[in-house]
């Protein structure tokens, strides 16, 4: 409990909330108590000596002496393992079935009475004490797994195990979903393990909505992805290797995975970056693509008031020239009276927001589209349709005497739908038909870790708690980490049914591997202040690199009033990263532009105009997305992993192949350092080339951000008619250039057409060619030159 929560306690005491809390509380720690059988002693137990080995398609089965290992390769490249015979499937993360088995890959005896598995991009070696080693085809070392340990219990309860890793010394580690601490994993403990606002979490973390079990290595062997296909609670203690100066030794990097139940298993993908993600999209399903006008700015207004204030903000970035493509409708709007819960938006205040399909026709005419906000709460008030409908189909998660866990609300108790039974999502997906109708083009889902309000300790429900697990039965504890993503599913099929002809837009708070399926990420409420923004990087970063490509936080933070400064910081950086969103609280007009004064206003005008002048290019990266697994915003080391001086960036990054972001982090600097890649690079501002590898030192003034476009690229912009044009830089003598066009046929299913070109250097001039021959038929801008 923080110092925040601890004051919210002392003023709930006395209160009929403040009861009811408590009361959630000790119920609970009750429920948990019975619900959650004794261990009592436990065995250790390791794999042993082997004693045989069966060859099966893509790979076999080696045998221990108390325990086997599968291994088997893919037909897209990726290698599964897994002990004590857990198999691929079921999987939360896999879209769809396993992927085929290479047939190509065959188990074979080892040195040392070992057995490998040879495919075209690894080896896969297993000692005869049981540890695995993931080679490159040259016999290089990306990864060493210790023999795995176990414990299990002499009562009921799953079997506990850890499982120890070893990677060349020179790595660095990447990944583990949105994590607030920085693009580069460091030394220490990483928890997996769902949390939200007001959640138990380490001094001066942020709440981690969307935790994976994804490890993206990068070291001079090469880059691996490593995914532990396990969604119970678990612990990752990293610690980065060290090289050996001299003579001394090298002290290999190394990973330590605790999980507190579920198999042991886990796939492996490796290759350049782009392969890796290529892969693990193959894997784990293409993500989802956002509607165009979802990569628009918007806009998430908070406040109170009905139909008169959405109108006001509305009209307040329209008089002042600022593009706007969305406005979330939150709590407190109109769809949720009931702030602290961010619920039921299918039973909407009418009797605030009662003309609201006219509201959402009146907007949507001017570009404007409404977006609702919807937690998975339901109030527990027999005689309300959406509980009793709900009731009567057994939806809600219970415990395991088999009553309803409730949570507590600020006006009454809540309940929580069971997402992991199939049933169940199809009854939440017709829900959303209501909102459809009603005029709303979207979904925001919130706090769906999901959080129960409570200041006392920690509000997520009992980990007692019963869920369907799709039939198979479990509890809490190992259903937390899917919940966000099950609703996730929900939404998107009910979205696709009632919309059919339309690409759904759903962006979720919370999710695992493979919630980028569904839609993106909006991370919400990082920290109003510094270290917030560094935070906001870090977790579209960090999403990037294990799938889930659109993504974003609130510009300015949620939790207080950002200095003016800050703001336009933060501005100027959510406009180049995929999902672009400026915030207003509960107090009226705390994140609207205006309200920072005339400068910030003028200086925020122009980042809007770029959003907007950048919008072709948006949606070519997140058709590449689609395509390819590529995240629009990734690490500078993206394209050269084996430059060391790059891994350690963080306060920069490439959108897209084609330029270089590097924000203003710090409060007062109007220059910084910028590290870039091998290459030519223009200050788009200036038109000034730099010279990559090396550090740059560029003016950032208040009114931008340094941003750098590598020399022969060509940038899709909206041009000064609106249509579509190049903005081509002039690749370096003897060099060529080029990049893509994807026309957007539509916010529907049509197939997008994709316009590819080159440009070169010929007799002192830059010509841009239509790749294929034929006229370019758009206006080219060339700079650089």
């Amino acid at each position: 409990m923080d110092g925040r929560d601890l004051v919210r306690s002392v003023k709930l005491v006395g209160t009929v909330q403040g009861l009811r809390v408590a009361r959630s509380a000790w119920r609970r720690r009750r429920t948990d108590a019975w619900g959650l059988e004794p261990r009592g002693a436990e065995r250790a137990r390791v794999p042993g000596a082997v004693t045989g080995a069966e060859p099966q398609r893509g790979g076999g089965v080696v045998r221990f002496a108390r325990s086997e290992l599968r291994v088997m390769v893919a037909a897209g490249g990726a290698v599964f393992w897994g002990w004590d015979g857990s198999d691929p499937e079921p999987s939360y993360a896999l879209a769809g079935t396993c992927p085929e088995p290479d047939l190509r890959a065959e188990l074979e005896p080892d040195k040392d009475g070992g057995w490998q598995v040879v495919s075209e991009r690894l080896t896969v070696a297993v000692s005869r004490h049981g540890a695995v080693e993931v080679r490159t085809p040259g016999g290089v070392v990306l990864r060493r797994e210790l023999p795995p340990r176990w414990w299990e219990p002499d009562a009921a309860g799953p079997a506990r195990w850890l499982q120890r890793s070893e990677v060349p010394a020179d790595a660095r580690f990447f990944g583990l979903g949105g994590r607030s601490s920085g693009l580069r994993l460091r030394g220490g403990t990483y928890r997996l393990w769902n949390t939200g606002p007001g959640e138990r979490r380490a001094p001066g973390d942020e709440p981690l909505s969307v935790t994976m079990p994804v490890q993206l290595v990068v070291s001079d062997a090469g880059t691996h992805l490593v995914f532990h296909d396990n969604t119970w609670e678990g612990r990752v203690t990293l610690r980065e290797g060290e090289e050996g100066a001299g003579s001394g030794h090298d002290r290999p990097g190394t990973s330590e995975l605790r999980m507190d139940g579920g198999p042991l298993r886990c796939w492996v993908v490796a290759g350049t970056p782009a392969r890796v993600l290529q892969g693990w999209a193959a894997l784990t399903g293409s993500p989802a693509l956002p509607p165009s006008w979802g990569l628009g700015a918007q806009h998430a207004w908070w406040g109170p008031g009905g139909e008169g204030e959405v109108r006001r903000v509305v009209a307040g970035y329209q008089e002042r020239g600022l593009p706007l493509s969305v406005l979330h409708l939150g709590p407190g709007a109109g769809l949720d009276t009931d702030h602290r819960d961010r619920c039921q938006a299918f039973a909407a205040d009418r009797e605030r927001l009662p003309g609201l399909s006219r509201l959402a026709a009146d907007l949507r005419a001017s570009g404007v589209r409404l977006v609702s906000t919807v937690g998975p709460a339901v109030r527990a008030e027999p005689g309300a349709a959406l509980y009793d409908s709900g009731k009567a189909m057994g939806a809600f998660v219970r415990d395991a005497r088999g009553n309803e866990v409730r949570g507590p609300g600020r006006s009454g108790e809540r309940v929580y739908p069971d997402f992991t039974d199939p049933r169940v999502r199809a009854w939440w997906a017709s829900l959303y038909e209501e909102l459809s109708a009603r005029g709303l083009s979207g979904v925001g889902h919130e706090t769906n870790e999901p959080v129960a309000f409570s200041p006392f300790g920690d509000p997520s429900l009992p980990r007692s708690a019963r869920h369907s697990m799709e039939g198979r039965g479990g509890d809490h504890r190992e259903a937390r980490n899917v919940y966000g993503l099950g609703m996730a599913r929900a939404g998107y099929e009910g979205l696709r049914k009632v919309r059919s002809g339309e690409r759904p837009f759903l962006f979720s708070r919370s999710g695992w591997a493979g919630v980028q399926r569904y839609g993106g990420i909006c991370s919400g409420g990082t920290e109003t202040g510094w270290s917030g923004l560094r935070a906001s990087l870090s977790l579209v970063l960090g999403l990037g690199l294990c799938g889930v490509p659109y993504s974003g936080s609130d510009a300015g933070g949620f939790d207080g009033v950002p200095s003016p400064e800050l703001y336009l910081r933060w501005l100027q950086l959510s406009a180049h990263l995929p999902l672009f969103r400026t915030h207003a609280a509960a107090t009226a007009g705390s994140g609207e532009p205006w309200q920072f004064g005339p400068q910030v206003l003028e200086h925020a005008k122009a980042v809007f105009a770029e959003r907007e002048r950048l919008l072709p290019y948006f949606v070519t990266l997140s058709h590449l997305a689609r395509l390819t697994g590529a995240p629009y915003a990734r690490p500078v080391w993206w394209g050269t992993p084996e430059d060391r001086a790059l891994r350690e960036c963080e306060d920069a990054f490439l959108l897209g192949d084609c330029l270089l972001v590097a924000p203003v982090l710090e409060h007062g600097a109007d220059r910084r350092a910028v590290r870039l890649p091998r290459g030519r690079w223009y200050d788009t501002a200036t038109g000034e080339a730099y010279e990559g590898q090396g550090q740059v030192l560029l003016d950032a003034p208040l009114s931008r951000v340094p941003v750098l476009a590598r020399a022969g690229a060509v940038i899709p912009v909206r041009g000064d008619d609106g249509g579509p044009a190049l903005e081509v830089w002039a690749p370096a003598a003897g060099r060529t250039g080029g990049g893509l066009l994807v026309r957007d046929a539509g916010d529907g299913w049509e197939r997008a057409e994709v316009e590819r070109f080159t440009t070169r250097v010929a007799r002192g001039r830059v010509l841009v060619e239509r790749e294929g021959g034929g006229e370019v038929g758009l206006p080219v801008r060339v700079r650089g030159c």
